[in-house]
């Protein structure tokens, strides 16, 4: 009986996990076409503070693109940049405040890169222009992507938040709310899209990319 009484209180001492939150909203996009699929991030930053879990990721070059074009991760996080194409790439950021270059590699060969500045990213390809890819880094591991309809969901502990939608094409959104016993009602989050134009981006060396670089017989 003792032995079951102390197991008993041993059991009483440890703490549950905290139950975690479902929080549903949606995302409403304003100037973006009907059918058109552009990459939506959403991601919930605690308020009260709170342990970001970094990983490991994967930014796959392939038929002279980067896969996925959008990659969102904890701060500290790990991606491994692998060639899968027959040629070789040159994966390169100019964006600050760490901007890098992985060199020249080949086929079958990857390069890592660790990010332990929460940043927007922008990756290009040194010998390809047309290879362009966005790392979203970001100071928390509550992070999903909405689908077609601007639709999500994250689960959340119980606490304060700011709730952020994300797209390449427009400024932030953000709501702040808290998250109890209950699921909160969250207010939509709009994305004005209707100024976003795209913009030729330079080389490594913030040069024009060489003519011969557009032609696909010759990359």
């Amino acid at each position: 009986m003792k032995r079951w009484l102390a197991l008993l209180l041993v059991l009483l001492a440890v703490p549950l996990p905290a139950r975690a939150v479902p929080v549903s909203g949606h995302v409403r996009f304003v100037g973006r076409a009907p059918g058109v699929s552009v990459p939506t991030i959403v991601y919930a930053e605690a308020l009260d503070g709170g342990r970001v879990q970094p990983g490991q990721f994967k930014m796959t070059q392939s038929n002279k693109t980067f896969m996925p074009h959008v990659l969102a991760i904890p701060v500290g996080s790990t991606v491994n940049f692998p060639n899968d194409d027959l040629i070789f790439h040159n994966v390169f950021s100019l964006s600050r405040p760490n901007p890098f270059d992985l060199g020249l590699y080949r086929a079958g060969a990857a390069k890592d890169r660790s990010f332990t500045t929460a940043a927007t990213y922008r990756v290009f390809c040194n010998i390809h222009p047309q290879m362009s890819a966005i790392i979203l880094v970001l100071p928390t591991s509550y992070i999903v992507e909405a689908d077609n309809n601007g639709n999500y969901r994250l689960d959340l502990p119980a606490g304060r938040y700011r709730i952020t939608a994300w797209s390449e094409r427009a400024q932030p959104s953000s709501v702040e709310l808290s998250a109890g016993s209950g699921a909160p009602a969250v207010p939509d989050l709009t994305l004005d899209e209707t100024q976003f134009a795209g913009v030729q981006h330079k080389n490594k060396f913030g040069q024009d990319y060489p003519k011969s670089a557009y032609d696909p017989k010759k990359n």
